[in-house]
């Protein structure tokens, strides 16, 4: 942990582009965001960020165990590595529900799960699922403000989320609420407007638990607005980027005290000019 943290001692044996994993950063993020989840039963960490199998093994060895991914590839590696719960956080279009009722039964010690938001899709998924005979836990997608993805919470969030409990296949699991547009640099303007954004999603749940529908879990955040859902016993925080850092949330959110944990490690090539770098790292190498 010196001001030369970054230095690599037999960096001329590394072939560049290459990006560089420092583990004792990587360990002390962990600890850090452990920390700050006031444990590990609460934490689901993103995988997108890393999308390696090493880091899924490190984070299972400080007692993480459920773990949130973008893509069928990353919820088979998280698999791979006897990841004991995995959430795809992306509705499955496509073939995609074929895939993963295929993953499902490739690897049966691992709990899988998804999110959906419209009555289509989520009638397809259940399709494949009971033709495969599976069952998966499916997590509506709220849009509680982000307007990407998911269902703002009102009547027809309810009624999907009835359907979803009446097919089969198909388990309902709770919510799915990303607020990635909750991004103040001022940590109590960032509290302000999450926890403001999430009363909708609060009486949505409520509703549907006095009408007997069971709303198990919310898995709720990414890295920004952890701290705000930190402070909630009945959420589960998935942060992603803060496994690595960055120089971009570093100055956006200074409150956010994680290490930078990964380089890319370039060469210049060619010294074309006076003022002129030719670098071996460039956007498709990215």
């Amino acid at each position: 942990m010196t001001d030369r943290w970054y230095l690599v001692e037999n960096v001329d044996e590394i072939a560049s582009p290459a990006l560089l994993v420092y583990l004792d950063r990587v360990r002390e993020n962990l600890r850090r965001i452990i920390a700050l989840a006031g444990g590990v039963e609460r934490l689901r960490p993103h995988m997108k960020t890393h999308k390696m199998a090493e880091i899924i093994q490190m984070q299972r060895e400080a007692g993480i165990s459920k773990f949130k991914c973008a893509t069928i590839a990353e919820a088979e590696t998280a698999a791979s590595v006897g990841a004991e719960d995995v959430m795809l956080a992306y509705p499955p279009v496509g073939p995609n529900p074929q895939r993963l009722v295929q993953l499902v039964k490739a690897f049966p010690n691992t709990k899988f799960s998804t999110i959906g938001d419209d009555a289509g899709a989520l009638r397809r998924l259940s399709d494949a699922f009971a033709a495969g005979g599976e069952t998966i836990e499916v997590l509506l997608d709220i849009d509680n403000g982000m307007h990407r993805s998911g269902i703002a919470p009102g009547e027809k969030a309810a009624d999907v989320y009835r359907l979803l409990a009446d097919l089969p296949g198909l388990k309902p699991g709770g919510f799915h609420v990303y607020d990635g547009h909750a991004r103040e640099a001022d940590l109590q303007a960032r509290i302000k407007h999450a926890e403001a954004d999430f009363v909708p999603v609060e009486q949505l749940r409520s509703r549907l638990e006095a009408a007997g529908l069971p709303v198990p879990r919310i898995v709720a955040g990414g890295t920004p607005t952890f701290p705000v859902h930190a402070r909630h016993a009945d959420r589960e925080c998935s942060p992603g980027t803060c496994v690595f850092w960055d120089e971009n949330y570093a100055g956006k959110f200074p409150d956010l005290e994680f290490l930078p944990a990964a380089l890319l490690l370039t060469r210049v090539i060619s010294k074309p000019g006076d003022n002129r770098l030719c670098l071996d790292l460039g956007y498709k190498a990215i």
